[in-house]
């Protein structure tokens, strides 16, 4: 028998422009302190850990979790491309779903080198060659990056089939900029209009610089827990309840499409969104925030079908209609999305679980969709829900469905934003070692492991 499944705390460092000004270690601890003391418990109360991140040797979660204890508990690294955080999490839900855990911590971290991704290793086939391979067999290439490549010429290939236009992925990106200026933990805080951002310089033949999302560093985590252990804890106030998550890796429309539409992942995405409002019980049409994975602005438009929030090849007239903003029909990354918060690999996913998290606790400041305050929809008889879309090439997609509890104790307190001691959820300010000293663990602490994090 299968058990609910809550995120109870939330925690996230700011994104930033890779300087190596902070190592990795660091970047955990913020994130992970904050999640602890939003959700009121100490790292005593955790009984497994998934850490994510793309760029690290291995056990890099345990040297950073090892600052708040050394408790013996399972820590399972995970690396999954650019769905590595929403990984993460996807497998701490499963802990708690299926009763091997009541309290499970998921973390994101990231350390990014500037400058476009690149291949590690020269000494072995990278995993993405089979998709350059066809991507150059079917004369897509154009000389930029690759994963520039990849998504700006689906993203053509999406003009060309269906009438939208490079305009449309103009607008996205400003949307995500504008957005952004409400972000205290994004990377860019310049709101661009659409003709700045066409004119921006070229990337590739299509997609210019603001339409593709920067390297970041930083870190992101969940405390993932059970219902008992929310009321165990008095968490009714703030715990969001996770309804469903799916992830899926490629089909073989991915190769045998000859579509750059496929390469880019997006047969991943309509099986993992279809799975998951299955699962929940819901369509597209009762979602009203959404966070996702807009590597490239072009993906968020291919996007739009695959999680089928359009018609298929009708993905612009959401643009053309404005139903993907405030005021339309969702709210689509009120956190600037990758292209103007920052993509550190690792972090991601878990970074928009934070945003749908304080979104649908009516914690998002000047983010907030006004319909997910609490008691908004409840009036009308109705049950706010928040998506998540987050996407590795290579691939993985993890989609997952957020709700409002049906206990949740609106404005009991104390909750997180008075344990942290401000609203974490549109406030970043870092954590102190009097904050660190509160949630590390109490039976198993190492000075030597804490020691210049």
């Amino acid at each position: 028998m299968t058990r609910k499944v809550f995120i109870a705390g939330v925690g996230m460092t700011a994104f930033s422009k890779p300087r190596n000004l902070i190592d990795y270690p660091e970047l955990a601890v913020e994130a992970a302190t904050k999640a602890l003391l939003d959700a009121g418990i100490n790292y005593d109360d955790i009984q497994q850990a998934f850490a994510g991140y793309v760029y690290g040797d291995s056990t890099c979660g345990q040297r950073a979790l090892y600052a708040l204890g050394m408790t013996s508990i399972p820590i399972i690294n995970v690396n999954n491309n650019c769905s590595t955080g929403s990984s993460a999490l996807w497998l701490a839900r499963q802990a708690i779903e299926y009763g091997i855990s009541d309290c499970v911590m998921a973390l994101g971290f990231e350390k990014m080198a500037p400058g476009s991704l690149q291949t590690i290793f020269d000494d072995r086939d990278p995993p993405l060659s089979k998709t350059v391979g066809l991507l150059a067999d079917m004369e897509c290439l154009t000389g930029g990056p690759m994963a520039a490549e990849i998504f700006g010429s689906g993203g053509e290939e999406y003009c060309q089939k269906y009438g939208a236009k490079w305009e449309h992925c103009a607008k996205i990106a400003s949307k995500s900029h504008k957005h952004s200026v409400n972000n205290p933990y994004a990377q860019f805080h310049n709101a661009l209009e659409p003709e700045q951002v066409l004119k921006d310089k070229k990337v590739t033949k299509y997609l210019t610089r603001s339409m593709c999302c920067p390297t970041s560093d930083g870190a992101a985590c969940a405390i993932v827990c059970s219902e008992e252990f929310v009321k165990k804890h008095k968490l009714e106030n703030q715990a969001i309840e996770v309804v469903a998550m799916s992830m899926t890796t490629d089909s073989q429309r991915l190769f045998e499409d000859r579509s750059a539409i496929e390469l880019a992942g997006s047969d991943m995405t309509r099986i993992a969104a279809k799975e998951a409002f299955a699962k929940a019980k819901i369509t597209p049409d009762d979602v009203q925030v959404i966070e996702l994975h807009d590597c490239f602005a072009a993906n968020e438009l291919m996007t739009y079908d695959a999680l089928g929030l359009s018609p298929p090849g009708k993905a612009h007239e959401i643009v053309d209609r404005g139903d993907n903003t405030y005021g339309g029909k969702w709210v689509i990354n009120a956190s600037g999305g990758l292209l103007a918060k920052g993509h550190p690999l690792g972090a991601t996913g878990l970074g928009m679980a934070f945003y749908l998290v304080n979104q649908l606790r009516g914690w998002a400041g000047p983010m907030q969709d006004p319909r997910c305050r609490p008691g908004e929809l409840e009036e009308q008889g109705k049950t706010p829900y928040a998506l998540m879309h987050n996407i590795g090439l290579g691939g993985s997609c993890v989609v997952g469905i957020f709700k409002r509890p049906d206990f949740y104790q609106q404005d009991k307190k104390p909750d997180g934003r008075d344990r942290v001691g401000y609203n974490h959820g549109c406030e970043c300010k870092a954590v102190t070692i009097e904050d660190v000293d509160k949630v590390k663990s109490r039976r198993a602490f190492s000075k030597w492991a804490e020691a210049n994090l």
